[in-house]
């Protein structure tokens, strides 16, 4: 299981923070912009934050920049309807998998398993609450239908799994060398 003290949860999760700051107006990546990393951070706040009241205040965060976004920065309001509402159950899919992960978890390959089980679960449910309840529910879609839908996921999940993995893989590799550092350490001040 992962224990973390308060104060490394307290800078993990203001890092966290200042990643969705960041990087929350743009989804995908461009030249000038990093992708949106709200899923992974979802992910990660299940994973290394230990207060459920992250959940919450990461939604909010996420809120308040989206109306901030397009009440005062420029970016379209295409997304703002009523489905709004789907990211609750959508983010909520991946802390819950991050959850469930960090009692599996142990600095070791097995590990593995569980993290890619957990990251797919929460990816796929994510997906299907994101984009399921903007198709479905948004009212910008005239005629909808399970075909087109499935259409959608295809050309548009991708994405937002290939971004996931760029975003979780650099945080596996932070906490390898956290980790591993942080034994060494250990070791030395043990035999020294």
């Amino acid at each position: 299981m992962l224990t973390l003290s308060t104060r490394n949860q307290i800078a993990i999760g203001l890092l966290l923070a200042a990643l969705m700051i960041a990087t929350r107006s743009h989804h995908f990546a461009t030249i000038h912009n990093l992708a949106d990393a709200s899923w992974a951070i979802f992910f990660l706040a299940g994973i290394y934050l230990r207060s459920a009241w992250t959940l919450p205040a990461f939604f909010a965060l996420g809120w308040g920049l989206d109306i901030s976004a397009t009440t005062w920065g420029g970016v379209s309001d295409y997304c703002m309807t009523p489905a709004y509402l789907f990211m609750l159950p959508a983010y909520a899919s991946l802390w819950l998998a991050g959850r469930w992960y960090a009692r599996r978890y142990e600095f070791s390959w097995n590990t593995v398993k569980p993290l890619l089980a957990s990251g797919s679960a929460g990816l796929v449910l994510c997906e299907l609450f994101s984009s399921g309840g903007f198709y479905f529910f948004s009212g910008r879609i005239a005629e909808t239908s399970f075909a087109e839908f499935g259409e959608q996921l295809l050309k548009y999940f991708p994405l937002y799994l290939e971004t996931f993995v760029f975003y979780s893989a650099i945080a596996i590799g932070i906490h390898v060398l956290f980790t591993v550092v942080h034994q060494l350490n250990s070791r030395n001040t043990t035999t020294g």
